[in-house]
């Protein structure tokens, strides 16, 4: 059955779709981008009309997918969960990762490269913390080895952890300075034998400014 485009017109809620009137009725919406070939005067059969719509459902999967990623970096299984969460099918929502990737806008390596050095840069946290944070977003297990093969040790970050916070325990004693310190570098993730020497580091570090500061003396009194 033939019909016949009578009418192409922007939606006034969103000028980016376009409503086709058909034999004088309106039809169905299109993207934009997909119904830019389309002319008034243009027949169409019932098969082009389904292609027009399947063409449709990926183009706004694809622009769903765009949205979701102008927040924040996204994994794939992120992607793939919302897209599946709004209805859209799996032959869908994988042509739409498959354009994200073929436009370098999307990749599970890219992801856990990108979450690893947020957190070495503002939030230091152990190898083991940081890959269950990546596993926990879908991210394989051999992408997350690769991506954790280019950030510092353990040791490296919990220095970096632990000089974020040390200060707050100026005069305290030792063993008050370790538990507190030591309590905060495990919930970060690290283990004993790592934290054991940075504690220490961090106690002489502590000790040897507050003895600067004792050697300089007040400042004289001006008269």
């Amino acid at each position: 059955m033939m019909a016949t485009i009578t009418a192409l017109r922007a939606q006034k809620r969103n000028p980016n779709r376009i409503n086709v009137d058909l034999d004088g009725e309106f039809a169905f919406g299109l993207s934009r981008v997909v119904a830019a070939w389309l002319q008034v005067g243009q027949e169409l059969n019932d098969e082009k009309i389904t292609r027009l719509q399947a063409e449709d459902e990926r183009e706004v999967a694809l622009q769903k997918a765009i949205h979701f990623l102008s927040y924040r970096p996204r994994t794939e299984s992120e992607i793939r969960r919302k897209l599946a969460e709004q209805g859209f099918e799996e032959d869908v929502v994988n042509g739409a990762l498959e354009r994200l990737r073929s436009n370098q806008m999307v990749g599970d390596g890219k992801f856990a490269r990108l979450w690893i050095d947020s957190r070495v840069t503002f939030r230091p946290r152990s190898h083991r913390l940081m890959a269950m944070e990546l596993r926990q977003k879908g991210v394989a297990d051999e992408t997350i080895d690769a991506a954790l093969a280019e950030a510092p040790e353990d040791e490296i970050l919990a220095y970096q952890a632990g000089q974020a916070r040390f200060r707050r325990y100026a005069g305290t004693d030792f063993k008050t300075f370790q538990q507190k310190l030591g309590a905060y570098l495990g919930r970060k993730g690290f283990s004993y034998g790592v934290i054991s020497p940075v504690v220490q580091r961090l106690w002489r570090e502590l000790q040897a400014a507050g003895e600067e500061v004792a050697a300089s003396g007040p400042e004289p009194s001006e008269h």
